[in-house]
């Protein structure tokens, strides 16, 4: 599988009665590839998944896989081209105990994995030389890099990348300097939203077209503070209902609705 480009890790819309909107779903996934996406991502920390009921989940899967498009999913299914599995968050098993963890995944996956880094929600930071460790691991593909900075890990990375691993930007915000740095592309819940725009941007820093990457990364990351303005997906989900995309903005609780004024903000970037 070829982890070049813009992958949507897609929302879980609702209807009206707060069940899963699946045809809704397959609209969007539609949609977003359409636009450029190269492939998407399902159950993602954007699709609530630890919301939804099995049998929700499962609808999802089934209902993005069928699409035929590459899929990248949090939970091994038929169908998914990768699975996207994050490093032990809490435990915080350090270098050692993250390289034996993925090792173990590896070696039981039948499809490829992708590490999911976001020191943030796992309490587990690691560095250069541990990411380059798991590059070596065989199954082991790529990262979603999301520490929330243009780090010199990051830095160090790219500089000198692991030859078969590609490295995707998880931080919608620091998506275009990644890009530049020499990103592969990225996994993007802003996606959502100007999905042609993100995929012109990773076309472009790609192709070096360093004029328009920079317009256009100027200008949609602006976007990217708006639609994360408050806990993700609640912006996303009001701008694409307020675009008559989804049924209702719904999103499952520990999560609330987005505020009138976020909705507001978001949709003066939207395009």
């Amino acid at each position: 599988m070829e982890l070049t480009g813009i992958f949507v890790p897609m929302i879980t819309p609702f209807d009206a009665a707060g069940e899963v909107a699946y045809p809704a779903l397959e609209r969007l996934a539609e949609e977003v590839l359409a636009a450029g996406a190269t492939g998407l991502v399902a159950l993602g920390t954007t699709g609530e998944p630890s919301a939804l009921r099995p049998d929700e989940q499962q609808g999802v899967l089934t209902t993005l896989s069928r699409l035929g498009a590459p899929l990248i999913s949090a939970i091994s299914c038929p169908g998914a081209d990768a699975v996207v599995s994050l490093v032990p968050p809490f435990v915080r098993p350090g270098p050692d105990g993250v390289v034996a963890h993925f090792t173990a995944l590896a070696a039981a996956s039948d499809v490829p994995l992708v590490v999911y880094h976001v020191p943030a929600r796992t309490g587990q930071a690691l560095d250069a030389a541990t990411l380059r460790r798991l590059a070596a691991i065989d199954g082991v593909i790529g990262i979603k890099y999301a520490t929330g900075a243009l780090d010199a890990d990051m830095i160090s990375l790219l500089a000198d990348p692991p030859p078969g691993f590609a490295i995707l930007g998880g931080d919608d915000l620091y998506l275009s300097p990644l890009l530049a740095l020499g990103a592969a592309g990225g996994i993007t819940a802003s996606a959502h939203v100007a999905t042609d725009r993100f995929a012109a941007l990773a076309t472009a820093w790609r192709t070096g077209d360093v004029p328009a990457a920079r317009a256009l990364g100027h200008a949609l990351a602006p976007l990217s503070a708006a639609l994360f303005a408050e806990p993700n997906p609640t912006v996303i989900k009001a701008v694409l209902h307020a675009q008559g995309r989804i049924p209702t903005p719904s999103v499952r609780l520990p999560l609330l609705p987005a505020a009138p004024a976020s909705l507001a903000a978001a949709l003066r970037f939207a395009g």
